[in-house]
């Protein structure tokens, strides 16, 4: 089984989502299906970044390297966006 850490960029507004799931187009469909709460005022969404991991544990330290590296050149880098 594996596991994904990902990023959520709103179509809307200017903002990212960080999180981690076994399924990645189901977890874009909650997220778009208003299924999630913290980002159902946002939608639409677009995952532009993802990582995969082996286990559970990997993916949710990664996580949370990402969520402490959010707002920051380096993050933007990461992801591939150099401004928004």
């Amino acid at each position: 089984m594996n596991f994904y850490v990902y990023v959520l960029r709103s179509l809307k507004v200017e903002r990212y989502y960080i999180g981690q799931t076994e399924d990645l187009a189901d977890r874009l469909r909650r997220h778009n299906g208003g299924r999630v709460r913290s980002t159902k005022a946002y939608r639409p969404w677009s995952i532009v970044y993802f990582e995969k991991y082996e286990t559970r544990a990997a993916a949710v330290r990664r996580e949370q390297e990402l969520k402490d590296l959010k707002g920051t050149a380096r993050f933007l880098k990461l992801i591939g966006v150099a401004k928004w």
